[in-house]
């Protein structure tokens, strides 16, 4: 473990030769007592503290949106109907008038502010704070017009775009904005998504830092570990499975384990294509945005109708309610 005045341009790395950039350390070593050190600290954690309360209250908030909108379509038949398709074609307007770059998933523009040379301009296309506040409550839109729409993509986005947007703040060096401060932000998002510190750890180095040989700072982990730890404390669990009284005794029941995996991943890499394919598709037609929503948020309410609101929201709620019956 490095100590914790180690700066973040360990991070910078140059993906077409796959060599480190080389910066002097005693450019960049901070004396444990130095303000300017200090003030990179705060910020780093602030930062991380900001991101974990901001991901709780998005969390809390769609499990309220997805509750609402099912509750709402079983009781009124007309809702689902009317509420869908509208809801989806204003959010989608919303989104690309007011919030463009808030769109998609958010983890392969944090990945691409991450990997190439960006100016400072084109880094604000990808993460910034107008992104933020547009990726804050546009997936909430979403899930109120009965939309699936998941959260850890957006947690990503809006860590890196506060992070960003903090180190822009307080005048970081480009070094800092290049890699760490978004690599930070982004991992305290995910971490601060599942109430998981060491998921966001992980999630940085394999999934952001591209490599388990990337060098993670000190700095960077604990703003993971804040973030996973607000998170944590005001949701006060993982609140998506907290039935802790299930269990699987050892037998037969475990050869589903790794059946169930396979048949998820395949599923799950094909739903990607779907959704990659799509995207592609609509963008080489020329699809006005607004109208494929509208079309979408048909398809949702038949969907819903059909399968007597199951297909609604994120899942979560339905995969608990599955639990609790089976442990009744």
């Amino acid at each position: 473990m490095r100590q914790i005045n180690t700066t973040v341009y360990q991070f910078c790395y140059n993906h077409k030769t796959d060599k480190s950039i080389s910066l002097p350390m005693s450019e960049y070593s901070k004396s444990f007592f130095s303000l300017n050190s200090w003030k990179q600290r705060l910020v780093f954690w602030l930062g991380a503290i900001i991101i974990g309360l901001l991901i709780s209250t998005m969390t809390l908030l769609s499990e309220w949106a997805s509750e609402f909108y099912r509750s709402a379509s079983l009781v009124h038949a007309w809702f689902n109907f009317v509420v869908a398709p509208f809801g989806l074609a204003l959010t989608a307007w919303i989104t690309f008038r007011f919030f463009p770059g808030s769109q998609g998933s958010g983890i392969p523009q944090v990945k691409t502010a991450l990997e190439l040379q960006h100016t400072a301009a084109e880094r604000l296309k990808l993460v910034s704070l107008r992104i933020a506040i547009g990726k804050t409550f546009l997936p909430i839109m979403g899930l109120l017009s009965g939309a699936s729409v998941g959260f850890g993509g957006p947690a990503t986005h809006i860590g890196a775009s506060l992070m960003g947007s903090l180190g822009r703040a307080f005048k970081f060096p480009a070094h800092y904005m290049a890699r760490g401060l978004l690599l930070a932000g982004s991992a305290a998002g995910f971490a601060a998504m599942f109430s998981a510190p060491l998921g966001g750890i992980m999630f940085a180095i394999e999934e952001m830092g591209r490599t388990l040989e990337e060098r993670i700072s000190t700095l960077v982990l604990t703003a993971i570990i804040f973030s996973g730890v607000t998170a944590y404390s005001i949701l006060n669990h993982t609140i998506y499975f907290t039935d802790n009284q299930l269990s699987l005794p050892w037998g037969e029941g475990w050869l589903a384990i790794p059946l169930c995996g396979i048949i998820g991943g395949f599923l799950g890499g094909i739903f990607s294509k779907i959704i990659i394919s799509g995207q592609y598709f609509i963008k080489k037609r020329g699809f006005p945005i607004v109208r494929v929503a509208f079309v979408c948020g048909c398809v949702i309410a038949l969907l819903g109708f059909v399968s007597h609101g199951e297909s609604f929201g994120t899942g979560y709620q339905l995969a608990k309610i599955y639990c609790w019956k089976k442990r009744q």
